[in-house]
């Protein structure tokens, strides 16, 4: 098992990276975009496996608008441009051509939310489904809105925040990755006492610490390359690393209450999409709060 788990990050990681630093912003939303679908599909089959049938369609439809909502906040807080006949050219790792509607009519994350509230209503009103299945579908497309796709569109926004944005970005994956890594390792190593047996009994607390600690030597290393002070990358780390450990725990709550123990096949010693990124899914957002609410005023 250990050496597909490997293998699998050796694959993926140099990918990921690239796009990271490399990528527009604009290819970086595409990126997520399919990441969230595959995730959210993985989310909705734990629902079907307690009987909770989403309105799939409907609700990836809204989660593609979540990302698009992101991208379009992103591209209207860039300060260099150039107009053209149709739309603009907006400084975005190389210029990115955003249509004039955009810029026009902006379209963003309340909007789309908005949008799936009165799809979910009509679909329940309206649609053939025995009425018995009215809450369970609403409640299991709800949650996988907000609980899956809102959540990870988030590294759309900490992407596009200027010339930190790839590096902060990368930041929080390498804090993720090491700190997972770290917690494995040592946790099968040498972990005594359970973190949370009913949700994760593989989880110690030996494994917790050595994941924090790991995530602060990523931000001591960070510090020597990108123009952040120490005290807010380790800040940044320690916060996410902590929300990257309960979503974790979030999404094994998700699986024991689905009886499962992975959320998909799709990558070899890694179980499904979900859960290979499930720490994302709170460190992305808790990260970008860091940065406008704690490292922006500091300034």
């Amino acid at each position: 098992m250990t050496w597909k788990r490997v293998a699998t990050a050796v694959v993926l990681i140099p990918g990921v990276v690239a796009l990271v630093l490399f990528g527009s912003t604009a290819m970086l939303a595409i990126g997520m975009a399919l990441v969230i679908l595959l995730a959210l599909f993985e989310y909705f089959a734990l629902g079907d496996a307690i009987g909770h049938r989403a309105y799939r369609f409907w609700t990836a439809t809204c989660a593609l608008l979540l990302v698009f909502a992101q991208w379009t906040a992103v591209s209207l807080s860039q300060m260099a441009y150039v107009g053209s006949s149709t739309g603009m050219y907006l400084r975005d790792q190389g210029w990115s051509y955003v249509p004039r509607f955009v810029l026009q009519f902006p379209f963003n994350v309340g909007d789309a939310l908005f949008l799936f509230l009165l799809g979910v209503t009509a679909l329940t009103l309206w649609t053939k489904r025995p009425m018995v299945e009215a809450l369970p579908a609403a409640g299991i497309s709800s949650s996988g809105l907000v609980l899956i796709a809102l959540p990870l569109t988030f590294a759309i926004r900490l992407h596009g925040i200027g010339m930190f944005g790839p590096p902060v970005l990368l930041f929080v994956l390498v804090i993720t990755w090491v700190g997972d890594t770290a917690a494995y390792f040592v946790g099968r190593a040498l972990g005594k006492h359970k973190l949370a047996p009913v949700l994760s009994p593989n989880k110690s607390w030996e494994g917790t610490i050595a994941s924090a600690l790991g995530a602060l030597l990523v931000a001591v290393i960070f510090a020597r390359y990108v123009n952040i002070p120490l005290p807010h990358l380790l800040g940044m780390a320690a916060a996410g690393n902590v929300a990257g450990q309960m979503g974790d725990l979030l999404e094994s709550a998700f699986k024991r209450s689905a009886g499962v123990k992975d959320s998909g096949t799709l990558l070899p010693g890694h179980g499904g999409v979900l859960d290979r990124i499930d720490a994302l899914i709170l460190a992305f957002p808790v990260v970008w709060y860091y940065w406008i609410w704690i490292y922006l005023p500091s300034r």
